[in-house]
């Protein structure tokens, strides 16, 4: 059932590339971010506004191949081609890139990026485990930090850090009220519902303005579901997305689990849930609480990466899950490895179905993924 409240993000990203043109001509700065690791408030403090560049669609993925290896992962591909075709207007406007070292494929692409726009690269460690990780990322986000404020010729002081954190945990409560409406059974969204919001907040320059419209539309959808209204019909198996991040563009996996009469109730990837919890800590240190809440993004990146099962577990649990699906985009290691432990968690643990799909962004393969998800949702039915 269309879900009419939503229609508001039906075209957002395109009408906000209007205003952040508006905002730049105004002298307004723009930074392009490519991950989950970025401190929005970092960028907000600074008085720039934060916009992501990660690709999520097919089209430039052809002229990235001329440069780029075919075998390398989609979104990578996607990313540097909408950067060397110029046809992302967020990355055309950006006045510096932060970029973080989470795969092999993303380091060596942001080196041929800064042939394009200036960057700074937020080294990670290797673990999110212990005091030296945290001192070690602290300092990063330190060096972020300088960076900007040298880029931009301004003081990020700590009153400005405390009230960007204040305004990027208030969307972020926003974001997991709406996401948390599908705890109800039959699930008030669908999974596209539900990425069509979730994927917004990487394009909207006020952020304030932003969540307001979240909250909005949050008290609609509740009017909708006390009317009985729900994204499926009752019974419909309930589906958790798991895996590397989704965006509009290559949605793909969620379209055909919603044509074969499932719902995808939770996505729990970057692009989810992962990077909403836990918000920042309001009080103390700025930058130590923006260190430690970045730092506990349960990335594969990172080892042991114990965060992402806990979080899968929970979430199972609270959105009453009938399967899970690991999406894992092709030539992603990291995720692909880890799907065998996250297929343990869901099989010997939840003791519920699993579906790992590896694939990329064309519509080469829609056929047999068809098949694959039908027989899946089938045998939960």
């Amino acid at each position: 059932m269309a879900n009419q409240p939503l229609a508001y993000f039906d075209d957002l990203r395109e009408r906000n590339v209007l205003e952040i043109k508006k905002l730049k001509d105004q002298g307004k700065k723009v930074v392009g971010t490519y991950c989950a690791f970025t401190p929005k408030e970092l960028i907000i403090a600074a008085g720039a506004i934060p916009v992501s560049l990660c690709g999520t669609r097919q089209e430039p993925i052809p002229e990235a191949e001329k440069i780029l290896p075919r075998n390398l992962c989609p979104l990578i591909k996607s990313s540097f081609g909408f950067a060397i075709t110029g046809s992302c207007p967020y990355f055309y406007f950006a006045d510096l890139l932060i970029a973080e070292t989470t795969c092999d494929g993303k380091i060596k692409m942001y080196e041929l990026l800064r042939e394009y726009k200036p960057m700074h690269i937020l080294n990670l460690p290797p673990t999110s485990l212990g005091e030296d990780a945290f001192a070690y990322w602290y300092n990063e986000i330190l060096k972020a930090k300088e960076r900007l404020e040298r880029e931009f010729a301004v003081e990020i002081t700590t009153a400005k850090l405390q009230e960007a954190i204040r305004l990027v945990n208030e969307e972020r409560r926003a974001l997991l009220e709406f996401h948390r409406l599908n705890r109800h059974d039959p699930a008030p969204l669908s999974g596209l519902d539900l990425l069509k919001v979730l994927w917004a907040k990487g394009f909207t320059p006020d952020i304030a303005a932003g969540t307001a419209v979240i909250r909005q539309v949050t008290l609609a959808v509740k009017e909708q579901m006390a009317r009985g209204v729900s994204a499926a019909p009752p019974g419909s198996p309930r589906i958790l997305l798991t895996g590397c991040p989704v965006g509009l563009g290559s949605e793909k996996v969620i379209k055909l689990v919603e044509a074969g009469g499932g719902v995808v109730v939770c996505l729990e990837s970057c692009s989810g849930i992962k990077a909403l919890e836990p918000l920042v800590d309001e009080e103390g240190d700025p930058l130590q609480a923006i260190a430690a809440k970045y730092l506990q993004v349960p990335c594969p990146c990172l080892t042991p990466n114990r965060g992402r099962l806990e979080l899968l577990e929970r979430l199972i649990k609270e959105y009453r899950v009938d399967g899970v699906i690991d999406l894992i985009w092709q030539a992603c290691h990291t995720y692909n490895i880890e799907s065998y432990s996250i297929k343990k968690l869901v099989q010997e643990k939840a003791g519920l179905p699993f579906l790992p799909i590896e694939t990329d962004y064309s519509t080469s393969d829609l056929q047999q993924l068809k098949v694959r998800i039908d027989a899946f949702l089938e045998m939960i039915k």
